[in-house]
């Protein structure tokens, strides 16, 4: 038996040598517009195709019904009854995603799901705690961050027992730093840092240099670190020529 589910694309399958791996987390990070929502709308689709069911946990609203259907590709009465495998949660604020993940396990344990998705994971935890930073509540920001460890922790312990691939995705942010001779440096950062990066098995970045994206695997339990460009089409991912950045 396989321990990974098709990622919704032959050419994401090929550079994952398979796909998405069940008993992890994956995270995909990267800045607005890079692709991460259709990488996620891929392997959902992929998924519900087959007949299993899919957990999709949306706190950006960016769960296109259109681009389901577009992705999908099949007569209304195939893309209705795949629809209908995705249960659908949209949690407005980071109280609401806390409530959400307190419930996660009396879903699991009603129905048999084949995926998790959370996309975006790192919003409205963002938001919470910049509101925590501008207020200066030392008590506050702890309490945001706990929060995220706690949620990171059941999707890991999900993961683990069921074998339940998760696959989040996840926002960037740009910092400055100094090198030795005093020039600024420019760094893409992950949204919640250290607890994304321990906690999940898999680290995916996409970028995109003016339309031309490329996926960068930075970490992996039995691959090494590898790029590909890639352009999103109608029918989802595709693999695209060698560009020079």
């Amino acid at each position: 038996m396989t321990n990974k589910i098709s990622a919704g694309s032959y050419d994401l399958n090929r550079f994952l040598q398979g796909g998405y791996e069940k008993d992890i987390i994956t995270t995909i990070y990267g800045p607005g517009g890079s692709g991460k929502s259709n990488f996620v709308m891929c392997v959902c689709v992929s998924q519900v195709k087959k007949g299993n069911k899919v957990l999709f946990i949306d706190t950006e609203g960016s769960f296109s019904v259109e681009r389901f259907k577009q992705i999908h590709g099949g007569e209304k009465e195939e893309i209705d009854k795949s629809i209908s495998n995705v249960l659908l949660l949209n949690p407005t604020n980071y109280s609401e995603q806390e409530e959400c993940f307190e419930k996660i396990n009396k879903y699991i344990s009603k129905d048999e799901f084949s995926l998790i998705i959370v996309d975006s994971i790192g919003i409205l935890y963002r938001l919470e705690l910049s509101d925590a930073i501008e207020t200066k509540n030392e008590e506050n920001i702890k309490s945001v961050n706990r929060k995220m460890a706690k949620q990171l922790m059941v999707l890991n312990e999900i993961a683990r027992k069921k074998n339940i691939p998760v696959v989040v995705t996840n926002q960037v942010y740009t910092s400055f730093s100094k090198d030795d001779n005093e020039s600024s440096i420019r760094e893409t950062n992950m949204v919640g840092g250290d607890l994304l990066k321990y906690w999940s098995k898999c680290l995916i970045e996409l970028q995109n240099n003016f339309g031309r994206r490329k996926i960068i695997l930075r970490k992996h339990r039995s691959l090494p670190e590898k790029e590909m460009f890639f352009e999103i089409s109608d029918s989802g991912i595709k693999k695209r020529g060698i560009f020079t950045w």
